[in-house]
C-alpha cells in the first residue's frame, strides 16, 4: 500500500474490518503533512455516515493502578463472553526530554491484540494535548466505521488528559487502589467528579480486605458528591484483573448506565455537546494556525515579544499591535 491509494481504497477496507487498512488510515489522521491531513480528512468524511455505533469509555487512575492490565482482561472477557468487538485507544503522552512515548513500544495487552475482534493503538501525544484530542476524536469515528462497538480509551493520568478523555466517551471509569490511607488521597476533586464509576483494582489475595474497605468509603464519598446532569449515581466497585472477579460487576453497570442514560435522553444530549465541543476546538486551532502563519505576524512576533518581555508594551497593546497587523494583511489581499 502505498501513497497512490484514494480515500475510496482505505475506506473500502476500513468497512471490511481490516485492521492493517485501518491502522494506515489512523497513522494518516495523526500526521501533520498537508496532504496526508487532506486524504484523512477525505477517508473521514466517507466513514462518517459508518460511526457513532459504539460505546465509548474513558478509563484513568493513578500509575501502579493496573490500567493496562485491567483494560486487558476486561477487553478478553467482552470479546470472548459478550461477542463485543474492542478496540482500545491509548493516549499516549511523550516525553517532553526525550521525544519519546512514555508507553513504549506497547508490547502490552498482547493477549487481547491477538484476538480477531481486538485492536489496539496508542495514540503520541507530542508536546499537546489538543492534538490528542482531536486525534483521537477521529480515530474513534474510523473505529466505529471498522465495526468496533466498544471503545476503551486509556489515559494514563496526567495532567487534563483525564479531562479531554471524558469530553469523548460515554461513560467514564477511574480505577482506584486499595489500602491507599485515605481513600481520596492523591485523586483531584474534579476526577473523581467525572467518573460514572470508581473500581477498586488489584481486590485479590491479601488485598482484598483493603480493597473492601476502600470500596465502602469511596461509596461513602460518591455520595457527597454533586449530582450528575446524566441521572446516574456513580457507583464504587471492586475488581481484579488476576482473579477477574468483579468484572462482570463492571460491565454491567456500564449496560445499567447505558440503558438509563438512553432513555432518560442525556447519551444523545451528551454527544451533540461533545461534537459540539470538538468542532469548537477545531475551529479555535484552525483561526490560530491562519493568524500564526501570516507573514507579517511571523516577522512582527519576536520582536513584539521582545518588547513586552522588556516591558516596554504591555500585554494588551501587543495584541493590540499584532491585531491591526493581521487585519491590514488580510485587507491588502483582497486588493
Amino acid at each position: 500500500m502505498g501513497r497512490h491509494w484514494a480515500a475510496d481504497d482505505y475506506v473500502s477496507g476500513i468497512l471490511s474490518g481490516d485492521r492493517v487498512v485501518l491502522g494506515r488510515a489512523i497513522t494518516l489522521v495523526e500526521s501533520t503533512r498537508a496532504e496526508h491531513r487532506e486524504l484523512a480528512n477525505s477517508i473521514l468524511e466517507k466513514c462518517l455516515p459508518h460511526s457513532g455505533n459504539s460505546f465509548r469509555i474513558g478509563v484513568t487512575g493513578p500509575p501502579g493502578v493496573g490500567k493496562s492490565s485491567f483494560i486487558e482482561a476486561f477487553g478478553e472477557k467482552l470479546v470472548r463472553e459478550q461477542a463485543r468487538n474492542v478496540a482500545v485507544l491509548a493516549i499516549d503522552p511523550s516525553s517532553s526530554v526525550s521525544g519519546g512515548s512514555i508507553l513504549g513500544d506497547k508490547t502490552r495487552m498482547e493477549k487481547l491484540g491477538n484476538l480477531a475482534n481486538a485492536f489496539i493503538r496508542p495514540s503520541p501525544a507530542g508536546k499537546t494535548l489538543g492534538g490528542v484530542a482531536n486525534c483521537t476524536h477521529e480515530t474513534i469515528l474510523l473505529c466505529e466505521a471498522a465495526g468496533f462497538d466498544t471503545i476503551i480509551i486509556e489515559t494514563v493520568g496526567v495532567g487534563q488528559s483525564e479531562t479531554a478523555v471524558s469530553g469523548m466517551v460515554d461513560f467514564f471509569l477511574l480505577l482506584h487502589l486499595p489500602g491507599a490511607g485515605d481513600e481520596l488521597q492523591g485523586i483531584k476533586r474534579g476526577i473523581v467528579e467525572l467518573a460514572d464509576l470508581v473500581a477498586v483494582n488489584k481486590a485479590d489475595g491479601e488485598r482484598l480486605e483493603l480493597a473492601k474497605s476502600a470500596r465502602r468509603d469511596l461509596a461513602q464519598a460518591l455520595h457527597f458528591y454533586p449530582e450528575k446532569p446524566s441521572g446516574w449515581l456513580p457507583k464504587a466497585v471492586t475488581c481484579s484483573s488476576l482473579t477477574l472477579d468483579g468484572l462482570s460487576d463492571v460491565w454491567s453497570l456500564m449496560l445499567d448506565y447505558q440503558q438509563i442514560t438512553k432513555a432518560n435522553g442525556w447519551f444523545n444530549e451528551n454527544r451533540k455537546r461533545q461534537r459540539m465541543s470538538w468542532f469548537s476546538s477545531q475551529l479555535s486551532q484552525a483561526l490560530e494556525r491562519f493568524f500564526y502563519e501570516n507573514d507579517q505576524v511571523k516577522a512582527a512576533l519576536q520582536p513584539i515579544r521582545l518588547s513586552v518581555e522588556n516591558g516596554e508594551l504591555s500585554p494588551t497593546q501587543a495584541v493590540g499591535h499584532l491585531m491591526d497587523l493581521f487585519q491590514t494583511a488580510i485587507a491588502e489581499s483582497k486588493k
